[in-house]
């Protein structure tokens, strides 16, 4: 309950924004087919900006090399301008008390943004869940 309202606000405070921006790159990289890949990131990221609680950015331990060029190209060709759309919206949202815990999370937004590679969305559960079956396995 507490996580769809948190997505409502985020929606209309910056969310919508965000993913227009977002969606914005994915049609841009979308014009060559040699950066259709960063494309698809973009889109993948559009629909987390829409909606982010309830979800985290985890980095993939199988990333190597190939996330490491791909997230250098991405950040050249938009990760630097969606990085500064997050820094600019969190600046806003710190103006109000409502808003500063939406400006952390557009900040916390800002590492998918500059490097999504080698990175993956899933379920905050399935991370607990890991997390937690890391912590049982040790034991």
């Amino acid at each position: 309950m507490i996580r769809a309202l948190l997505n409502i606000i985020w929606l209309v405070l910056s969310g919508f924004w965000l993913a227009l921006g977002y969606a914005l790159a994915g049609l841009l990289m979308c014009v060559l087919i040699i950066t259709i890949p960063f494309g698809i990131q973009a889109f993948k990221l559009a629909g987390y900006v829409l909606w982010p609680f309830g979800r985290t950015v985890v980095k993939r331990p199988d990333a190597g090399a190939g996330s490491t060029i791909g997230n250098v190209i991405w950040f050249l060709l938009a990760g630097w301008w969606l990085a500064i759309e997050h820094l600019i919206t969190a600046v806003a949202l710190a103006v109000t008390i409502i808003g500063i815990p939406f400006a952390i999370a557009n900040v916390k937004l800002v590492v998918a943004a500059v490097a999504p590679f080698g990175r993956e969305i899933v379920p905050t559960n399935s991370v607990d869940a890991a997390y937690a079956s890391a912590i049982d396995y040790r034991s």
